[in-house]
């Protein structure tokens, strides 16, 4: 990882979200917990990790799908900034494998357990169904989860929001960390952090919701 590209990206992103953006944030300093974790970030919009990457200041690993590694330009850059591919299909062993070899060396993992973008009642805010792999990569390094809930990225696909007017607005909640149970990782302890995870991000959702008077009906 290249950590002044790194920092470089995160302070022009800094910059440009000084000009466009309007925060409303619940618990920042979560995500500046000393050791090693995992940051399990919703998935509402494409922009969600590069968003987060901007407004955490601990630099974040991001498991990207593969994907996104196909041109070499793009490969060269991600992986200068941190990031690892994932193969979706199937069992996904070496990426787990290297995230959690990351977050045992003490660092940040950022991953998106819906597996893609999500939307309506399959969104994890609303319950759906998010992946195992982010239970298994903490439980294994013996790290804790942090979960996020982000709203607001899905607008950012378009021009408007990024004009120097403070027009585009992000919702971001951060929970409590999520110590992994004890022992193995099996099915039966992979499923309990999961649940876990899942309520984490219902309740969230209310809390961003509730405080800050997002509208259902506005979030994909």
């Amino acid at each position: 990882m290249n950590g002044i590209l790194y920092n470089a990206a995160r302070l022009f992103g800094w910059c440009v979200f000084g000009c466009t953006m309007r925060l409303h944030l619940i618990r920042p300093d979560v995500p500046e917990r000393d050791g090693g974790y995992v940051l399990a970030l919703t998935h509402l919009g494409n922009l969600d990790p590069f968003c987060l990457s901007v407004l955490v200041r601990r630099p974040i690993r991001w498991m990207a799908r593969r994907e996104f590694f196909r041109f070499r330009s793009t490969a060269w850059l991600l992986r200068k900034v941190g990031a690892f591919s994932v193969n979706r299909q199937g069992i996904p062993v070496s990426a787990i494998r290297q995230a959690i070899a990351i977050a045992r060396q003490g660092e940040v993992v950022g991953i998106c357990p819906e597996g893609g973008r999500t939307t309506g009642s399959d969104a994890a805010v609303r319950g759906g169904q998010i992946k195992r792999g982010v239970c298994s990569v903490a439980i294994r390094s013996g790290v804790p989860v942090v979960p996020c809930v982000m709203l607001g990225t899905p607008e950012l696909n378009r021009i408007g929001p990024w004009l120097p007017a403070k027009r585009a607005r992000l919702w971001v909640a951060y929970g409590e960390p999520l110590a992994p149970p004890a022992g193995k990782s099996t099915r039966a302890t992979r499923d309990v952090l999961r649940d876990q995870i899942s309520a984490a991000y219902v309740r969230l959702y209310d809390e961003l919701r509730d405080r800050f008077g997002v509208e259902d009906a506005a979030v994909p």
